[in-house]
């Protein structure tokens, strides 16, 4: 879709990020400028340029010869290797012409045809700038867009002297603590390595992948092959380091130990749930556990930089280099196939029982928070460079629990994802339509009106009006079970005839009422105040005087 003028004017407004430059024409733009501009854009998320524009957004115009939009895309074409295809527009401002440049990003590494290499980056004050693109990033490019496995990739320098024999049992027993892939055990070492895929032989001498060095290395050969190898757990009490320490050790040995370190932290409180004593763990320990491996396993292992586990007074923050692989975004982080920047090393740690085989650890980590009435976990502080995951410290809603458990018992089954997502944010915001909720489950509207009736079925949320306006709030007996039965009287508002006696209560002591006022009155949607004026004004108890936004209703004499 082109860009129209409203968009055009948001895009000025905001500025130049890492996926819009503004360059400026005033002088006359040299080509090969502008194709480096394309370049470093498609060699990076794509995005849009801006002909005729400077880095202010004060729009200045373009030359003459770039108002040829068919001629800048041959221009284009003709100047990079492999060709690149864009897709160019021109508009009017202020009567000063824009030429605008939509550029894809690149499934492969895109050059000039003078062989210049660019990539864009985001400068620490968050303005974007395009930087040399150099060979040794070309591995973590093709990663993040799933076109090689670093971590498949065998070290060519090093034998199978460098791996640690000690470590291959650390295997054999983390298959049998985690209930991990059986028919590993009866192997022998050599056809441990080569079906896990630590090992691989090159003209018939065993070498280690780099998947085989991080989970078998020895710690001097660790540091001196993959340096970027390393982990961070830190404990902060204000501005007060209370633990600090740090890992460079083989990953299996990493994860035992930081584990321990975490486990000493949490704090269980019990409640009685029928017949039986239920733990409550300030913090959910197969959430932890499915939060670092992801860290360990998906970070990118040329990116320098630590692993990091932190507690303070935020909660448990898990970070690590490299940003969401290519396809993984926020809004879809529920929903899209499970992909990994180091595949091999992925199916290692699954194939010993490490993480979830399915590939949905990321339901655990939301599972973990929500079945307690915490917050979901929170990825918003996740960027192009790393990928960071809070999760919140909060104390647990124990009535919601028993609500969540005592519905399972009930149906013999685990309470969906959706389902708890759903329960969370009414909880929070008490009332939602089914658009509402399609940002938090990252479904569709089917799917997500699928799951609201369910739990209208098994009588955890109540639905209220028809049609587009329908809401939802908790039942009647999810606020009784917690506690809060006052809460759901505000939050279910009314029936109609209560409404309408409260609109023409409203009207006798203030003379008139506005669409908006109905709305906070009787706590309904504006279709729901449309429709409810509408009934008043067939039955002849109020006229309308004006119309649209500012129409306003009174008695009628």
């Amino acid at each position: 879709m082109d860009t129209n003028e409203h968009e055009l004017k948001d895009t000025l407004a905001v500025g130049e990020t890492l996926t819009v430059e503004f360059k400026s024409d005033a002088k006359g733009l040299p080509d090969r400028e502008l194709v480096a501009a394309v370049v470093a854009l498609a060699n990076t998320e794509g995005g849009l340029i801006l002909l005729g524009v400077e880095d202010n957004g004060t729009v200045t115009g373009v030359q003459p010869n770039h108002q040829d939009t068919i001629g800048l895309a041959a221009l284009i074409a003709n100047r990079t290797n492999p060709p690149v295809t864009v897709r160019t527009e021109a508009f009017l401002w202020d009567d000063k012409k824009i030429s605008g440049i939509h550029v894809s990003k690149s499934r492969g590494i895109v050059s000039t045809s003078d062989g210049l290499l660019l990539r864009r980056r985001l400068l620490a004050n968050g303005k974007p700038e395009d930087v040399p693109f150099y060979p040794h990033e070309f591995i973590q490019r093709q990663s993040s867009l799933g076109l090689t496995d670093p971590s498949a990739i065998p070290i060519t320098s090093l034998t199978v002297e460098a791996l640690n024999p000690l470590e291959r049992q650390r295997i054999r027993e983390s298959i049998r603590r985690y209930g991990g892939d059986m028919s590993l055990l009866p192997l022998a070492d050599e056809e441990l390595d080569g079906a896990l895929g630590l090992v691989t032989a090159i003209e018939g001498v065993r070498r280690p992948t780099v998947a085989g060095l991080l989970i078998m290395g020895r710690e001097d050969v660790l540091r001196q092959h993959l340096p970027a190898h390393e982990v961070a757990f830190q404990v902060l009490e204000g501005t007060d380091v209370r633990v600090n320490e740090f890992f460079r050790k083989p990953l299996l040995q990493t994860f035992e130990e930081v584990e321990l370190l975490f486990k000493a932290r949490v704090e269980e409180q019990e409640i009685q749930v029928g017949l039986f004593r239920v733990p409550i763990p300030n913090y959910d320990r197969r959430a932890f556990r499915e939060g670092f491996i992801n860290a360990l396993v998906h970070r990118d292992y040329s990116r320098l930089g630590a692993v990091h586990v932190r507690l303070d007074e935020d909660g448990l923050t898990l970070s690590s280099p490299g940003g969401f692989i290519e396809g993984i975004t926020l809004h879809n982080l529920l929903v899209a196939a499970p992909r990994s920047r180091n595949p091999l090393l992925a199916d290692i740690v699954k194939r010993i029982g490490l993480a979830e085989r399915t590939g949905r650890g990321i339901d655990r980590i939301y599972e973990g928070m929500l079945r307690y009435g915490r917050p979901a976990p929170d990825y918003e502080m996740s960027d192009a460079t790393s990928v960071s995951l809070l999760l919140p410290k909060s104390d647990a809603d124990t009535g919601f629990l028993e609500m969540i458990l005592a519905h399972e018992e009930r149906t013999g089954t685990a309470m969906p994802i959706d389902s708890l997502i759903i329960l969370s944010r009414l909880r929070s915001e008490r009332r939602l339509m089914t658009s509402d909720l399609i940002a938090y489950t990252q479904k569709s509207e089917q799917a997500t009106r699928a799951s609201l009736e369910k739990l209208a079925e098994a009588g955890l949320v109540e639905p209220h009006g028809t049609g587009r306006g329908r809401t939802y709030t908790l039942s009647a007996k999810v606020y009784r079970h917690t506690g809060q039965k006052a809460a759901y009287v505000r939050q279910a508002g009314f029936d109609p005839i209560q409404q309408e006696q409260m609109v023409l209560a409203y009207i006798d002591k203030h003379g008139s009422i506005k669409r908006a006022d109905v709305m906070d009155l009787c706590l309904v949607t504006k279709d729901q105040a449309y429709k409810l004026l509408s009934r008043l004004k067939k039955g002849g108890q109020v006229t309308q005087i004006g119309s649209r936004k500012g129409a306003v209703y009174e008695r009628k004499r």
